[in-house]
This record gives structure tokens, sequence and C-alpha cells, in this order.
């Protein structure tokens, strides 16, 4: 890649940062990232007014985490997080009427789709990683030395560097599929609507179809496995989780597939406002 390319990257970069980071229409966003954190701070404080009453131990704390960050990170806070910074790169634009200024500039539009996947890439692991662990820490800081036993002398850090490279993945595929629904779609709440009813059937599909989802491989690299509740556990089709080796590669083979193609549909882009 030249210099200037690398420039023109930076440029675009720095911009969208500064959109992004401070969009008014994105508060919302910093809701749903501080939502877990503010729910462990009240369990940690709730906790500390009662120390010698507790009627849960420091394995079920970890627990109720790995429910945490499977239903309320993968399922909710991350991927609609992700929609709402990523779609928003390119139909965001669209809305306001100032994405022509972008497209009159002499850049390739590769370029652009890549400066901006990685300024809401850049805002999305700030949050949701930053959330994910201010999460984690504070969960069970009401143990004490307990707790700091568990975290340096157990398998607290290498759970806790498993979930923020697990809430980092998820970022960068999702960001990548709804990046491309934002530049592909009049109205990407439609087909984020579908990748939302398709990802949360992935336990009960065939495992030849779980593998065509970003969740089926963020759920394989969780250190805490989370059990089916009845009645649906009857329904969950069991297949073996994909290794690490493959589960990171893959998703971030996906994401790189997906941006190249939204990259390649950006050349052929056409700006109508009027529609």
């Amino acid at each position: 890649m030249s210099p200037l390319w690398l420039r023109q990257i930076g440029a675009v970069l720095r911009l969208e940062l500064k959109k992004t980071f401070f969009s008014k229409r994105g508060w919302w966003i910093y809701c749903l990232a501080l939502g877990p954190v503010v729910i462990t701070m009240l369990h940690w404080l709730f906790e500390l007014r009662r120390p010698g009453d507790r009627h849960h131990t420091l394995g079920e704390d970890s627990m109720i985490f790995a429910g945490l960050f499977l239903f309320f990170y993968l399922r909710a806070t991350i991927f609609f997080g992700c929609m709402g910074i990523f779609s928003n790169l390119f139909r965001g634009e669209m809305l306001e009427k100032t994405l022509h200024y972008y497209f009159l500039t002499p850049m390739r539009r590769e370029l652009l789709v890549a400066g901006k996947y990685l300024a809401g890439l850049a805002v999305a692991l700030t949050l949701f990683v930053g959330s994910t662990a201010a999460a984690f820490l504070t969960l069970s800081r009401h143990f004490g030395p307990a707790w700091s036993d568990y975290l340096y002398h157990g398998p607290g850090l290498s759970q806790l560097g498993s979930y923020m490279l697990v809430a980092a993945l998820g970022c960068v595929g999702y960001g990548a599929v709804f990046l491309m629904c934002g530049l592909l779609f009049r109205n990407p709440l439609i087909p984020a609507a579908v990748v939302f009813v398709w990802e949360n059937l992935n336990p009960f599909l065939p495992t030849l179809l779980k593998k065509v989802s970003v969740i089926f491989y963020l759920k394989s690299l969780c250190p805490v496995e989370v059990p089916v509740p009845p009645p649906f556990s009857v329904m969950v089709v069991e297949s073996d989780p994909t290794p690490l080796w493959i589960a990171v590669p893959g998703l971030l083979a996906v994401a790189a597939v997906l941006l190249i193609y939204s990259g390649v549909s950006a050349r052929q882009t056409e700006i109508n406002y009027g529609e």
C-alpha cells in the first residue's frame, strides 16, 4: 500500500472518529455499553452492604457473567451497538446529504470504506471491549482477597482475556456485516432484522448452517459454557465448538471478504438524495 493511500485512510479515520464518537444520534449506543457495567456495579455495591450474608459463591458469579456476556453482550449490546455505529457510516451521510463531498475527492472508494470501517471499529472496541473488562472486574469485586486470588492466581485473567477477545472479534465481524448493509440497502434495519433472527436461531439449526453465522464462532471462544435451560434444551442441536486456531482466522477472513465486497460495491455507488 502506497504512502498516499495510507495518508488518505488516516485522514478519513481522523475525521470519522470525531463524527462517530461525538454523534448526538449515538447516545443510546453509550447506554448499551454502560448498561452491563451499571448492573455489575450495583451488584458489587449491594453485596458490600452485607458481607456476612452472601448466598452465592465466586464460581456462581463466574457463571452469571458468562450468561450476561452471552445473552446481553453478544446477542444485544455488541450486535445492536455495531448496527448503530457501522450502518450509519454511509447511510448517515446519505441522510445528511454529505456523502458527495467524499465522492468528489480524488480518493479510491475502497480507501474510503477502509477509513470509515477503522473509525467505527475503534469506537466499537473502545466501548464494548472496555465495557466487558469493566463489568468482569466489578461483578465479583465484593469477594475481596478471594477475588484477587482468583484473578491473579486462578483462571480470572485468562477468562478476562478470552471475553475481551470475543468482544473484539464480535465488533470486527458484526462491524463488517453492518457496514455492508448500510452501503447496499436504503433501510439497513431490514437486513439487520434478518441477521438478528438468524443469529438467535443458531442453537437450533443443523451443524452445517450453524457455521454460517458470527455467533457460532464467538460462542466457541467463550471460556465458560452456558447451559441452555429447558424446554429449549430439547430443541438445541449439539455441535462441536470450533477451535481457536480456526475461529479467529475464520472470522477475520469473513470480515475481510465483506469489506472487500463493500469496497468493490462502493465503486458503483451512485448518490440520489431524492430517493
